[in-house]
Parts: C-alpha cells; structure tokens; sequence
C-alpha cells in the first residue's frame, strides 16, 4: 500500500509542476491572478460630459446651474407675479391638492400634460403647475418642454430655448447644460433645444428614460409638456416614462370626437384627469380649472 501512495504521491507533484499549480507557470512566470470582477462604469449617452449618479445632488445641481434672468409672460405666467389672487392662481391651487390627493394612493412624480389638439393650452396649465407646485415651501419641480417639433414654453417663461432636450437626446452635451432656472427658488426648466424632425427616434432612442432616472431623485414633481397626440405619436412615446396624464381640453372648441379619441391613446395609461381650459369666468363652476378670457393662451 505504501508503494502505491508513493506513486501517486510523485504522479501528483509532476502534474503539479506541469499545470503551474505551485504557483509558476510552465515558463517560470509567477501565475497570475484572476480578473477580480468589477460593476460596469457608470456611463451617460449624452457621452464623457456626463457625472455618475452620485454626483447628482441638489447642491451640485445648484453649483452647475447658476440663476439665469427669466422674463416670464406676464399674462399667462401667473404665479412670478406679487399678486397672490390672480384670476385662475386657486384654481392652480386646488388641481395641486387634487394631485397630491392621487399621490397617496398611487405613485406620483412625473406628470405629463398634453392637449388633442394645438392651441387648447397645455404649455399654460403645465408651466403654472409646476411654479404653484414649488409655492410649498421644500417643494422642488422640474418642467420639461418634450415638444421637439414645435416648442413654445421658452416663450412663457422668458428664457432661452437651446441647449435643450433634443440637444442632450442626440448626445451634444450633457444633463447640467440643459438645466435652468430662474428667479423663482426650486423651479428648474429644460427647454426643449432646437427644433428637429426626427422626434420620435430621439424621444425613444433610451437617453429621455436615462436623464429622468438621474434627475428624478432630486425634485417632488417633474412636469413634461408634449405635443398634440392627434397629429403626432411624440406623446405616446414620452407617456412611457411618466406616471400619469392630464389632458387639456378647451371650452367650446375641442371637438368631442377628438377629444375622446386622443383619450383611447392612452388606455393603458393613468389618465388622471381632465383640464378644461378658456371657461368665461362668469360660467365657471368652483370644480374646473381655467384662466381669464383675457389671458393669452398659446399651446
């Protein structure tokens, strides 16, 4: 028995030496050590300008951003202004009370406005949702013009409309150079950049889903302003990425047919509610929401 524990005793340290387990390779080179296995680096689309997660804070959010002079409409933006009881500033008021009253039953943060049909207001009711949302003190809101085809909040707010979205969507530059904001503390705008004509490739080319995933940590609510859904399909795609839908609809001037019809768009979608725009303020019950016959109202 001996002999034989002997030989494979021998036979074991040769294949030893052989194969390198001794820790030397056949050539005499010490072995090396595995690959250890690494996460993949953090990466952005928008390319190398981007920053990682981590640096996405609300103190580097400021640093990057710095304030930038506005020149909000003073007809349709209501709430820049020192007059605290503007006709339609409470209807704005109990739609955000609405919506929190949703968001303690169901997930609530990125809210997408859009209209039937051009021209029923659905910049108007997006940008002052999003300046009645940060009235509350700590409350922080985003509001992102996705309309690529045809962008009009620049206007409303007064700033300048690129670089914007469809800037970062083809990789030009990264998430801070789209970031503004202004006068109003906690109120950020992304416009929508230069106008394109390949909309839907770049709404769902994965870079819109990416930025959102890296800014929604830092704000209570995000509000996107789409085009249209009836002439084109930019607001389907964009509805994938948020939470829930208002739908503008103007008083005496959409079309039912049409209205409804950009209602079954979304049937598997959250459609939280309807806002009916342009009511006389002598017709207007307490429950709709709506902005004087005086007041501009550009889509």
């Amino acid at each position: 028995m001996s002999r034989i524990h002997d030989a494979l005793k021998r036979a074991e340290q040769e294949r030893a030496i052989q194969q390198g387990t001794t820790g030397e390779l056949a050539s005499g080179q010490p072995e090396l050590e595995p690959p250890v296995s690494m996460p993949p680096p953090a990466f952005s689309a928008a390319g190398p300008m981007s920053t990682v997660n981590a640096a996405f804070s609300y103190e580097t959010l400021l640093a990057r951003c710095p304030q930038s002079n506005w020149s909000p409409d003073p007809q349709s933006m209501l709430f820049f202004q020192d007059d605290e009881d503007r006709l339609g500033t409470e209807a704005f008021r109990t739609l955000r009370s609405r919506l929190y009253q949703i968001r303690e039953k169901l997930p609530l943060k990125k809210l997408m406005v859009t209209s039937a049909l051009p021209k029923e207001g659905k910049s108007f009711v997006a940008a002052n949702l999003a300046q009645v949302m940060v009235r509350q003190h700590g409350r922080r809101a985003l509001v992102i013009d996705a309309d690529l085809r045809s962008p009009g909040m620049h206007r409303h707010l007064g700033t300048q409309q690129s670089p914007g979205l469809s800037d970062y969507l083809l990789g030009e530059c990264d998430e801070f150079a789209i970031l503004q904001r202004g006068s109003m503390p906690d109120l950020f705008f992304v416009p929508a950049g230069r106008t394109v004509t390949s909309a839907p490739e770049l709404l769902s080319n994965g870079r819109l889903k990416l930025f959102l995933q890296r800014v929604e940590p830092l704000f209570d609510w995000i509000i996107m302003d789409t085009p249209p859904v009836i002439p084109v399909a930019d607001s389907t795609l964009v509805a994938n990425f948020c939470d829930g839908i208002l739908m503008v609809v103007r008083s005496n001037s959409t079309p039912f047919d049409l209205a409804r019809r950009a209602r079954e768009e979304f049937q598997d979608k959250l459609l939280l509610g309807v806002v009916l725009n342009g009511i006389q303020s002598e017709d207007l019950p307490q429950s709709h929401y709506y902005y004087g016959e005086t007041q501009t109202s550009p889509a």
